[in-house]
């Protein structure tokens, strides 16, 4: 629990690195401490990340997500241009519009960020919660084996476009 406390969102993966435990371990202590209410556990996109219990839903979803590189280079993105269309942002982040359409998916199911249209039916990126997901975003420090699948998925982008 002190991990996740200092590393709130971390997934599974990382905590079983960090604390040099078989997964299965990892896996039996974390389910005692999501049952007694001293850990929450949210699955995004295929991991489980693990925070602390005051973290809501939408906390959860905006750390979780923003562990993946291009989604948290989206977010950051958006907060300092402001509302913006796809292409620029996709430019901006150095990614295939399909790239960030990928993690747009979940960012506006997560309602992270939205997607307005205008009478033109042109498309504008906003945030929903610009001031909470900043805050929220000083809590995501990925690790370099985060950052190596993430940098790894762009390069695999890249060669696929």
């Amino acid at each position: 629990a002190a991990h996740v406390r200092e590393d709130p969102g971390v997934h599974f993966n990382a905590v079983v690195r960090a604390t040099d435990l078989a997964p299965g371990q990892v896996q039996y202590h974390a389910r005692r401490l999501v049952r007694a209410g001293d850990l929450a556990v949210e699955r995004v996109a295929g991991r489980t990340h693990y925070f602390p219990p005051e973290y809501g839903d939408w906390e959860r979803g905006v750390v979780a997500l923003a562990r993946r590189e291009t989604a948290r280079d989206a977010l950051y993105y958006l907060l300092d241009e402001g509302p913006s269309r796809p292409a620029d942002v996709a430019d901006g982040v150095g990614v295939a519009r399909s790239t960030l359409e990928h993690h747009l998916d979940e960012l506006t199911d997560r309602d992270v960020v939205d997607k307005r249209r205008d009478e033109r039916n042109r498309v504008t990126l906003e945030l929903a919660r610009p001031e909470a997901t900043a805050r929220l975003l000083a809590a995501v420090n990925p690790s370099a084996a985060d950052r190596f699948v993430d940098r790894f998925e762009r390069l695999l982008d890249d060669l696929l476009e």
